[in-house]
């Protein structure tokens, strides 16, 4: 945002400055040079009304020559002419084009001018007004260096520019202070927003600098994170009281039960068995409630981790379980396993574990002894690819739509919950998540994360 603000100002105080500084000093240096010419003019009129007398009388005049030695000695050149072309006088050098002026101001018996880049040359007629004749008495050729004047423009333009430049460098101070006193509040409360998506709830912006808008605005986020912090503490409060609650009468009636079917007959404790199913089932549906819950007050702090050796790892510790169900479990690195950087993720701290653990235990149970589960990661152009498949009975499309929702399972001992706790961890990590028909028959759940930047380093919040 700073450069956005400093390229605006420099371009709009370069816009002022062309739109009003050139003109004006295009303006001032025509006008020095009309004067410059006009003052040319008058020297070369008055020499010429000198020099009337002395050409009338055909005498000399000591007046004329102590003008002609003055302009000589400030770099004049000047030739006074008869009317027949002839010189009486001269000072100075003249440039060859002052014949070809000379000619045109006496055909057209009026005055004439030339300038150049380096000089200013003026033909001024001399006319004795006692002959009243239509033709001049003699010329007045008057050549008068333009050193001083281009001396003077430079100097403006210099003075000009060494203004715009300080202008433009005053401009910039102004932009970029005035950038920062915006900039840093907003970096300031960009970072705690960031650290507070993170799962940091003790992060507070800063509300002492910056424009009274961004501190009203940090103080409303200061405001919402407090709130935040509140709700989710107190979300965590009642999920420990809710487990704390529900387990404690659950495990007091299941130890009832048993007790009960101690002493009891065939018929009562066949009934008493299914109770003891209930409450199984009961069971396993709160703890995937307070599991669902946990999914979605998520605070926990990022951490950098390579998916292939944590994939690894709950493979390992499932391997029982499969064994004991008679299921082959199998590992497959893939590419991720030659191209480790491909393989890092960044995600909630146990949130893989808790994704696999889910996946794998769903797997498990869908399958019939002899059957496959596999476990594949591989990397993608924008981070890496999780891949959990089974040849079980798999689902029907419309079962796959649908399999995300809380409490829609295909299984009857399934609670629902298991695929809704995986797709909400793995989007809320910026992740995507999609099940497929295994080739051959089963299902396939695709998961795909985001490449971990490495200037995050290992913990995102930190």
């Amino acid at each position: 945002m700073t450069r956005r603000i400093l390229l605006a100002v420099l371009a709009l105080t370069a816009a002022v400055l062309v739109a009003a500084v050139v003109p004006l000093a295009l303006k001032a240096t025509s006008h020095d040079q009309q004067s410059y010419v006009y003052a040319t003019e008058q020297t070369a009129h008055s020499v010429a009304a000198i020099a009337e007398e002395p050409i009338t009388a055909n005498t000399s005049n000591a007046a004329l020559h102590k003008t002609l030695s003055d302009y000589a000695r400030q770099g004049d050149g000047v030739l006074v002419l008869d009317g027949t072309g002839h010189t009486i006088i001269g000072r100075g050098d003249l440039p060859v084009p002052w014949q070809r002026l000379l000619a045109k101001a006496m055909a057209q018996s009026e005055p004439s001018t030339q300038v150049t880049r380096t000089r200013v040359i003026v033909a001024e007629p001399i006319w004795n007004d006692k002959l009243h004749s239509d033709n001049p008495i003699g010329m007045v050729v008057l050549e008068r260096p333009t050193s001083q004047l281009n001396d003077s423009t430079s100097a403006l333009w210099l003075y000009l520019g060494l203004l715009a430049a300080t202008a433009m460098l005053a401009a910039a101070a102004i932009a970029i202070t005035f950038a920062r006193w915006v900039n840093r509040p907003l970096a300031t409360m960009d970072g705690a927003a960031r650290r507070l998506a993170d799962g940091d709830l003790a992060v507070r912006a800063s509300t002492g600098s910056g424009p009274p808008e961004i501190r009203r605005m940090a103080a409303t986020f200061n405001m919402m994170a407090g709130r935040l912090e509140t709700l989710v503490h107190g979300h965590r409060a009642m999920l420990a009281d809710v487990s704390h609650q529900l387990r404690t009468p659950l495990a007091a009636l299941r130890l009832r039960i048993d007790l009960l079917a101690v002493d009891s007959g065939p018929a009562a404790a066949a009934e008493l068995a299914g109770a003891q199913d209930e409450i199984a089932r009961l069971s396993r549906l709160v703890d995937g409630l307070l599991a669902a819950a946990r999914a979605e007050s998520l605070t926990e702090q990022r951490v950098v981790i390579n998916v292939v050796p944590a994939a690894a790892e709950r493979v390992a510790a499932w391997h029982p379980v499969a064994d004991g169900a008679g299921v082959k479990l199998l590992m497959e690195p893939g590419e991720a396993a030659n191209a480790p950087g491909a393989a890092m993720i960044a995600v909630g701290a146990g949130h893989l574990e808790q994704i696999l653990d889910n996946l794998l235990a769903n797997a498990i149970e869908a399958l019939d002894e002899g059957g496959r589960v596999t476990v594949t990661v591989s990397p993608t152009e924008t981070g890496s690819r999780l891949v959990v498949a089974d040849d079980g009975p798999g689902m029907s499309p419309d079962e796959r739509a649908r399999a995300f929702m809380r409490f829609f399972t295909a299984s009857p001992n399934g609670t629902g919950l298991g695929l809704a706790i995986v797709h909400r961890l793995v989007t809320s990590n910026g992740g995507t998540a999609r099940l497929s028909e295994t080739p051959g028959g089963g299902l396939t759940v695709t998961l795909e994360f985001p490449v971990a930047l490495s200037a995050e380093g290992r913990n995102m919040a930190g």
